[in-house]
């Protein structure tokens, strides 16, 4: 329970993050009359890309699974948001992002493009869901905590609660798209460091094993198989 909390925490406050990189895509929805219904749309769609996401990497996460593994997932995921969150941009630029994966991602928003334009309410669910596709430093923490899970149906789950947690701002930005200066999503982006440091640390302490009810709950060291065995 803990985890799914940590994960819709993450989204919930993340979502101010959300709002200065997905929300001009949210503020260009081909919206209908009914806002509510668009909102649900095309919020569903990013669900189900971040669920689906939980469920690829909570495979991962499950045959890796065993509790000294876990703990060191936690940490190592960890130690790598807070480091990767603050470390200088020009040293992190050092290294060239491969051309296919750029090429993927242009094109992803090509085709994104494409759907914004379009007036069909399938058009919304398909907007959501390639939008959950765009690379977000916010996203990656959430996958490293479905991966730390060590099970599917937690992947899975992880995924699903954190983009639940985003759903308040981001139907905010489907209702008052119009009130939400641009100047106000530039400076609520800045907020993502902390947000990330703060989900590292969580990951580091949940993998210390401190036997900390909700916050580093104590995890079973199962003995091997032959031992039981024996």
């Amino acid at each position: 329970m803990q985890l799914f909390i940590t994960a819709f925490s993450l989204g919930l406050l993340g979502s101010f993050h959300c709002l200065g990189m997905c929300g001009p895509i949210a503020f260009t929805l081909p919206v209908k009359n009914n806002r509510f219904l668009s909102a649900i749309l095309y919020n569903s769609g990013r669900i189900i890309t971040y669920s689906t996401f939980g469920l690829l990497f909570g495979v991962i996460g499950q045959g890796l699974k065993t509790a000294t593994t876990q703990q060191f997932l936690s940490i190592a995921f960890g130690v790598l948001l807070i480091v990767g969150t603050l470390l200088p941009t020009r040293f992190l630029n050092q290294f060239k992002v491969s051309g296919y994966f750029v090429k993927a991602v242009s094109q992803l928003k090509f085709t994104l493009s494409k759907f914004i334009h379009q007036k069909g309410v399938l058009s919304l669910l398909v907007i959501g869901l390639l939008n959950g596709l765009l690379p977000c430093g916010l996203v990656y923490a959430a996958i490293g905590g479905s991966i730390a899970t060590g099970n599917t149906t937690d992947g899975v789950l992880f995924m699903a609660s954190f983009g639940s947690g985003t759903l308040p701002m981001m139907f905010t930005a489907i209702y008052f798209s119009n009130f939400i200066s641009v100047k106000f999503r530039n400076k609520v982006r800045k907020i993502l460091p902390v947000l990330l440091v703060i989900m590292g640390l969580q990951l580091i302490v949940r993998g210390l094993n401190l036997n900390i009810p909700y916050i580093s709950p104590k995890i079973n060291i199962e003995k091997p198989f032959i031992q039981e065995c024996e």
